[in-house]
């Protein structure tokens, strides 16, 4: 891969990752938009560990209390913050690998990697998320994240699996749906991440890890320096602005593109 190439797919991974916007949409639509060769799955696993350091490291602190907890937890025990996170998070986490895993062995997932599926998705579940952020309450934090809420944020978070659809836009979705707050729903969104960016992120990598070789592994480590930055960056933004701003300007990106995708497709 040429430089500029795997530069362009570390820079869309990382920003598009935690953004509502879906980061698989915009990968499937690189290569069909512009004739780029596919990245191919070497490059996928590269970007998303740059995309989980990045998530580790700016929700750190989250990140320490759930693992301090893990021990607790590997005892049966769920009787501190840190361990009640940690086993939130694992069950928000197995939806979506039981629902990754169907698709892979059926076929599914490559099937859904068209223009059309995207454009829908991206324009449906753009104007669902405005309608629910316009309409939700926001009276919950972080603090009231139970088990019912993280089995329902674990189907919502599955529904991603459909290209297009924004894993943390859809996460956010949900989240805004039961309540949440829209920093709080952030939050909690890039936190469900984590698990599920490493059990995708191992999964790709136990698949590739016969075939790798040193070039290989060049471009890799470029890719997932780059998207490491442009993800820290992204997230760092968007926290930010969601003290003042709506998910609006999101869906606005996201509508438009889905509706010059559906005009792609349809013509």
């Amino acid at each position: 891969m040429s430089f500029f190439h795997i530069l362009l797919v570390a820079i869309i991974q990382g920003v598009t990752e935690f953004l509502p916007v879906s980061s698989s949409g915009h990968l499937i639509l690189l290569p069909n938009l512009t004739g780029l060769d596919d990245q191919g799955q070497a490059i996928d696993v590269a970007v998303h560990v740059g995309t989980l350091g990045a998530v580790v490291l700016f929700f750190w602190a989250d990140v320490r209390i759930a693992l301090a907890g893990l021990p607790r937890l590997l005892t049966g025990k769920i009787d501190t913050p840190g361990s009640r996170l940690a086993f939130l998070l694992i069950i928000a986490t197995i939806p979506v690998v039981i629902a990754g895993l169907i698709l892979k062995l059926t076929g599914l997932s490559d099937a859904m990697r068209s223009i059309t599926v995207i454009g829908w998705t991206m324009l449906g579940f753009g104007l669902v998320l405005w309608w629910i952020d316009q309409t939700g309450a926001s009276e919950k934090t972080t603090e009231d994240w139970s088990l019912r809420d993280a089995i329902t944020l674990g189907l919502w978070q599955a529904v991603a699996l459909v290209p297009g659809t924004s894993r943390s836009g859809i996460t956010i979705t949900g989240a805004r749906y039961l309540g949440y707050g829209r920093s709080e729903a952030a939050r909690i969104a890039m936190l469900m991440s984590i698990p599920t960016i490493l059990a995708s992120g191992t999964l790709l990598g136990i698949e590739v890890a016969g075939n790798a070789d040193m070039a290989t592994a060049r471009d890799g480590a470029i890719a997932a320096a780059f998207a490491f930055v442009a993800a820290l960056l992204a997230l760092g933004i968007m926290m930010r602005l969601l003290k003042s701003v709506s998910y609006t300007p999101y869906v606005i990106y996201r509508v438009i593109l889905g509706a010059v995708l559906l005009v792609i497709a349809y013509t």
